[in-house]
């Protein structure tokens, strides 16, 4: 499990991941935190566990909203856990009933799928139990809190990223891309301290 957790996901630069498509570059907008985005999350959580009942196994504030403090894109991110995210006709018309449209399909990647909330704005990934991406996303957010000078190091990486991929007409792949090598130091950092690496 140790080396699934510490193991970097490389994002391909194929548009083999996009279902329908690859999406048109819309402009990258980092806000300051908003102290309603966790309301926002509370309010999407309730939208998914009513659709999918028992079978939504977790559902988790991920992502730079999550953190109280970092500014962020206004999009909430949400970790939900299901019995086997490959099967996603035991998931996905029900999510699809309730506002949510599939964007990403990544096999390789512990199977993960990412659905599309336009209103709120939010991403809602979805993983298998005891999946490493989940654990990761949950010590990433602890780190930031507990870490000012790293989350400082986040938000400038955001910002830098967001006005370089904006400048160059790039979708949200590539902003995250660019944003991976100090993320990753964040990571390296952390993982070291938990003994990890």
């Amino acid at each position: 499990m140790s080396q699934d957790l510490t193991r970097h996901h490389e994002t391909p630069r194929d548009d083999s991941i996009w279902v329908g498509g690859r999406p048109e570059p819309v402009a990258i907008a980092i806000a300051a935190y908003d102290p309603a985005w966790p309301a926002r999350f509370q309010e999407l959580a309730a939208r998914v566990r009513a659709a999918l009942g028992d079978k939504a196994l977790s559902v988790e504030h991920v992502g730079s909203t999550s953190v109280p403090g970092l500014a962020a894109k206004p999009v909430i991110d949400i970790a939900l856990t299901v019995a086997d995210p490959a099967d996603e006709s035991a998931y996905l018309p029900e999510l699809e009933e309730a506002g949510f449209r599939l964007v990403i399909r990544e096999p390789a990647w512990h199977e993960h799928r990412a659905l599309k909330s336009a209103r709120p704005n939010a991403n809602l990934h979805v993983w298998g139990p005891g999946c490493p991406e989940v654990e990761r996303q949950r010590m990433f957010r602890q780190w930031l809190i507990d870490h000012p000078e790293d989350l400082a190091r986040y938000q400038e990486a955001k910002t830098a990223a967001a006005a370089e991929a904006n400048a160059a007409g790039e979708i949200v792949t590539e902003y995250n891309r660019r944003k991976q090598p100090v993320i990753q130091e964040i990571y390296e950092r952390m993982f070291r301290s938990h003994g990890l690496l």
